[in-house]
């Protein structure tokens, strides 16, 4: 593992970027964000955990609504939230002016999230994935970059449309 955290440090350098995760979650994904908080340590990555801090019923928009706005205002770079389904989670953070956040319960998603619409929250549910398989779509997420492009010119329309929000 110290080999990929060596790896990972220099790929951010390089780029220059991800020096910030927000990470939250409700009380059904408390158990899955350690998970997560052990890859991020892994590789070397710095997070802000915005809670929910422990195991009893908790509202997954208002951890998952916080963690947005730190994304959008630019204090976190992505963010990575989870909940039973990521459903209800994702929904909130997508009403988050500039946030694309994507659910995902596979790699191939995360992969191409990030590809094609450059997103920069995801939400897993902690009952549709087990921990392997979050582990290595979070992996995935956080190492693929953005292709811009053609791609470029779909997150504009994204954000013209969110910008006109009546």
């Amino acid at each position: 593992m110290q080999e990929f955290a060596g790896y990972f440090r220099d790929y951010r350098q390089k780029r220059g970027y991800i020096t910030m995760i927000a990470i939250a979650n409700d009380h059904v994904g408390y158990e899955l964000k350690h998970m997560v908080i052990e890859l991020l340590d892994e590789m070397g990555l710095k997070y802000h955990d915005f809670g929910a801090y422990d195991t009893e019923r908790s509202d997954y928009p208002t951890f998952g609504g916080i963690a947005a706005k730190a994304v959008a205002k630019g204090e976190c770079e992505r963010g990575i939230l989870l909940c039973g389904t990521g459903v209800g989670i994702s929904i909130t953070a997508n009403k988050v002016q500039g946030v694309r956040c994507v659910v995902c319960s596979e790699p191939y998603s995360a992969i191409l999230s990030r590809k094609h619409n450059d997103t920069n929250m995801i939400a897993i549910g902690s009952r549709v994935v087990g921990p392997e398989l979050a582990r290595m779509i979070v992996k995935e997420w956080l190492t693929t970059d953005f292709e811009g492009g053609r791609h470029q010119m779909r997150v504009d329309i994204i954000r013209e449309i969110e910008q006109s929000r009546d």
